[in-house]
């Protein structure tokens, strides 16, 4: 059941870095992808910071793949940039 909480919070986190990085979206899958990866690189990230934010509830994880998200997308435009 754990990966079905992973699934939805990388699509909500995914469809909202959609919105903040106005872009025109990657697609129901691109957007859980990159939620996943988001949450992935959010949660280490965000780890090197403050350790002591490790944990949280669903909604914690679905800020931290957000951030994660946003931090992915902009990578990804400046890599494509150069």
């Amino acid at each position: 059941m754990n990966w079905l909480l992973w699934i939805v919070a990388g699509l909500i986190a995914g469809w909202a870095t959609g919105k903040i990085m106005k872009g025109s979206g990657y697609g129901v899958v691109g957007d859980i992808i990159l939620g996943i990866l988001g949450g992935v690189m959010g949660g280490w990230v965000l780890g090197l910071l403050n350790p002591s934010l490790a944990g949280g509830g669903f909604i914690y994880s679905v800020l931290v793949a957000i951030v994660g998200a946003v931090i992915l997308v902009a990578l990804v435009r400046a890599i494509k940039k150069v």
